[in-house]
């Protein structure tokens, strides 16, 4: 996988649990398509990340010719991934916004459990950080306000809710006329 020279690409973005075992991965580089190649891969990295202590602060590491950027919380391991060529300090960038955003979504409590109950919302905050290897945004307020269809205001536009969320938005409005 190729960067263009003012657009770095990422390889892969992992959310995998205290075992080793995925909670949420994307690959976009074209040489892990398959399953068995990714599960090796993830099975690798974890491998040789699981002895440090990222838990305070990112790790980079060389792996495979690729750039490993990783971070640690309670049971869950967060890693991003981009060819040598590439520059840490942006794939550091991506990592920190996924997992900030993803704390932001969480209510500050990343955990696998939590993690699970919303792995909608973590696949959504990876869609929003990178689109095919492309990096889109690193932001991690805008990532969250996205991910939840909330304005600036916290407001969600009529036309962006579920059928859920209307009514359950007009049975409010209307409780809070009947209480007046």
């Amino acid at each position: 996988m190729k960067s263009v020279a003012s657009c770095p690409l990422i390889k892969s973005i992992l959310v995998l649990d205290g075992e080793g075992k995925r909670i949420a991965v994307k690959y976009f580089d074209p040489e892990l398509n398959s399953i068995q190649t990714q599960l090796s891969f993830e099975r690798s990295i974890f491998q040789k990340t699981i002895r440090t202590n990222a838990r305070s602060e990112q790790e980079i590491i060389l792996f495979e010719s690729d750039i490993v950027v990783y971070k640690f919380t309670s049971d869950l391991l967060f890693f991003v991934s981009s060819g040598e060529e590439e520059n840490e300090i942006i794939v550091g960038t991506v990592l920190q916004a996924l997992f900030e955003s993803i704390s932001l979504l969480l209510r500050g409590i990343v955990e696998k459990r939590t993690a699970l109950e919303n792995l909608d919302l973590i696949l959504l905050s990876i869609d929003e950080i990178v689109d095919g290897g492309v990096i889109l945004e690193t932001d991690p307020n805008i990532i969250a306000s996205r991910v939840s269809m909330r304005g600036v205001e916290g407001e969600v536009p009529i036309t962006e809710q579920s059928f859920t969320q209307a009514f359950a938005s007009a049975r409010e409005q209307i409780s809070r006329n009947l209480l007046r």
